[in-house]
């Protein structure tokens, strides 16, 4: 059973911090996001914009398969989910962190 959402607008659940993210967000103006898995393109960019007050010009959406991993002798699955490309205009920037 899903985690109820605190607040229903924001779809974000967190930035994806991985390698290709920070390679991809370094040489262009695209950021990725973790989001849940009721997460329309719609309710992306109205979340982007009440969170960081800036307008995405475009929004990706890629599921996340899940996948069986075997673990101290048991099976088991790890879930999936959704994650986002946020496409930002040129002067745009969005801070993440401290």
């Amino acid at each position: 059973m899903a985690k109820p959402n605190v607040q229903k607008d924001i779809v974000l659940v967190r930035p994806r911090v991985t390698e290709k993210s920070a390679i991809i967000s370094s040489n262009s103006n695209i950021h990725v996001f973790e989001v849940t898995k009721d997460a329309t393109k719609h309710s992306i960019s109205r979340s982007i914009k009440q969170v960081f007050d800036i307008t995405p010009e475009k929004v990706r959406i890629v599921p996340i398969p899940k996948k069986a991993v075997f673990v101290r002798g048991k099976k088991g699955v790890k879930g999936g989910g959704k994650k986002a490309y946020v496409y930002l205009k040129k002067g745009d920037t969005i801070k993440l962190g401290s």
